[in-house]
């Protein structure tokens, strides 16, 4: 391509860059999935790139409908083949230094989307969390979600609602906003499950906390409970376990190694000065690869 294509090429490109943060925010939080995000954005790059859209007027919404229509081919194919986990499907988390996340994850995570949350995420219907995301997340009206998934505007308003009250139950609650607030809660806990310091565990576990891992080499998938997990933190603990405080989508969290060795990721959902929720991944393979893939290694 020359002269003029050339020209029109980098000018098709910048418009698309201007949109890119934006989608790959949209497609994490429908997929969950750090590399799938990016192939759906991927895919919108070429459709925008084949089509031109020289007439559009609103370029961010019709690029956000194309990655939506993307994601939600992707979740149909997901729950077509489901996979058979030990555990819960924890999502990718975006992982970030313990002194702040990087412009590029900062606008990934624009709208808090806290790892408890993408867990909860990954039990809707692929119609109930594309309406929910598109609207509840990034205000897009349900005249505008419907014929995505070829529905009403009515119907689209019910799917968006059942996912809604589906979120709620679980209970992924707003996490306290002072990261030195929440860190502060963790090291303490750390530090009780050090001294086996039931006492102050309990104290600093919500009475229905839940702890939800992906259930690799027998850990236990899903406990709920301040007394039962405070027991299971207290029979797994292990003296040779060393603590790395890093961001888990923003949040406090800690990467437990072993001997130098990546071996867990924790995140922590912190409301109200109590633990309400611990989402892990025990795959030292898979924890490896995201410490690696992230900006925390």
């Amino acid at each position: 391509m020359t002269g003029v294509g050339e020209n029109e090429a980098a000018m098709l490109a910048e418009r698309f860059e201007e949109h890119r943060g934006r989608l790959r925010s949209v497609a994490y939080r429908m997929l969950g999935s750090l590399d799938e995000a990016d192939d759906a954005v991927q895919e919108a790059w070429v459709r925008f790139s084949a089509a031109g859209a020289d007439e559009v007027v609103n370029l961010g919404g019709w690029l956000t409908t194309i990655v939506s229509r993307v994601c939600l081919n992707t979740l149909r194919a997901r729950a077509a083949r489901p996979e058979t986990l030990a555990g819960a499907r924890v999502p990718d988390p975006v992982l970030s230094p313990a002194e702040g996340p990087t412009p590029e994850q900062e606008a990934l995570l624009a709208d808090s989307v806290g790892l408890a949350l993408l867990v909860v995420l990954d039990t809707l219907t692929p119609a109930e969390r594309v309406a929910f995301v598109l609207h509840d997340v990034f205000d897009f009206p349900f005249g505008e979600i419907a014929p995505m998934l070829g529905r009403t505007p009515e119907a689209a308003r019910q799917l968006a609602s059942r996912a809604r009250h589906r979120v709620k139950a679980a209970g992924p609650r707003e996490p306290d906003g002072a990261v030195a607030a929440q860190r502060a809660v963790v090291e303490a806990f750390f530090a009780a499950a050090r001294a086996g310091d039931l006492t102050t565990l309990l104290e600093l576990l919500d009475p229905d906390v839940v702890l939800r891992t992906d259930g690799f080499a027998g850990a236990p998938a899903a406990l709920r409970g301040a007394e039962t997990v405070s027991a299971a933190v207290l029979s797994g603990a292990s003296p040779h376990a060393e603590f790395r405080p890093l961001l888990v989508n923003g949040a406090a969290g800690i990467l437990v190694t072993l001997r130098g060795r990546p071996a867990a990721l924790m995140a922590f959902t912190v409301a109200g000065g109590r633990i309400t929720a611990v989402d892990g991944i025990t795959d030292p393979h898979r924890v490896a690869r995201l410490v690696r893939e992230g900006a925390a290694g």
